[in-house]
C-alpha cells in the first residue's frame, strides 16, 4: 500500500468520526432524556458496529461531544471578535452558550456521572470559559461598547439563569428576548447631554 493509499482511510475514518460527533450532538441537543447509543447511530445512518468502532463507550461520546463543545466556545469568542464588533461578538457567543448547554441536557447523567468520577475536569471547564468572556469583555472595555464593571462571572451566572428558565429549542424565543435585554444591561450607561452640559 502506498502512502496516498494508507492516507486516504485515515482520511475517510476521520470524516465519519466528525460525522457522528455532529449527529450525537445534534441528538443530545434535542433529546429530553439520554439517548440510546443504538438511537444515535439509527440517526446518523450507520450501524450500531461503527458507532463503537469510533467510540467504544457512551462515555467516550459523551467526553468528545463535551469537548468538541468546549472548543466551539473557547475559540468561538475570538472568531467572532475577528468578524464582529465586541457587543455583536458577545451576543452571537450567548447563542452558542445556549447551543452548548442545551446539548449537555442530552447526556446529562452520564456528564455528572464523569464528573463525580473526575474522568471530565469541569473546574478546568470553567476556568476556560471565564477566560473567553473576559476577552470578549476586555475588547468591548478597549472600544466602549461594554460596561466596565461587569465580570465574567456575573455573565456566566445570567447565562445559567436565562437557559435554566428558558432552555433551547423548547423555549428559544424567549431565551433570545433574555439574551436581548440581558445585553442592553451589558452595555455602557447613556449619559443625556443635558446632564454633562451642567
Amino acid at each position: 500500500m502506498t502512502e496516498a493509499e494508507s492516507r486516504a482511510p485515515r482520511a475517510d475514518a476521520a470524516r465519519n468520526r466528525d460525522q457522528l460527533l455532529a449527529v450525537a450532538t445534534r441528538v443530545f441537543a434535542s433529546a429530553d432524556t439520554e439517548p440510546s447509543m443504538r438511537a444515535i447511530a439509527r440517526e446518523a445512518g450507520v450501524g450500531i458496529a461503527t458507532l463503537y468502532r469510533h467510540f467504544p463507550t457512551r462515555e467516550s461520546l459523551v467526553d468528545a461531544v463535551y469537548r468538541s463543545q468546549v472548543v466551539r466556545l473557547t475559540t468561538g469568542a475570538r472568531e467572532l471578535l475577528d468578524r464582529l464588533p465586541p457587543a455583536a461578538a458577545m451576543r452571537r457567543w450567548m447563542d452558542l452558550f445556549g447551543d452548548w448547554i442545551a446539548t449537555k441536557n442530552g447526556m446529562l447523567d452520564t456528564l455528572l456521572a464523569m464528573i463525580e468520577t473526575g474522568e471530565i475536569a469541569h473546574d478546568q471547564t470553567r476556568i476556560e470559559l471565564l477566560a473567553a468572556i473576559t476577552t470578549m469583555l476586555d475588547a468591548g472595555r478597549a472600544v466602549g461598547d461594554l460596561r466596565r464593571d461587569v465580570t465574567a462571572e456575573d455573565i456566566a451566572a445570567s447565562l445559567i439563569g436565562i437557559f435554566t428558565v428558558a432552555p433551547k429549542p423548547q423555549r428559544g424565543a424567549l431565551a433570545s428576548r433574555l439574551l436581548d435585554l440581558l445585553m442592553d444591561g451589558l452595555r455602557p450607561p447613556v449619559i443625556s447631554r443635558s446632564l454633562l452640559a451642567r
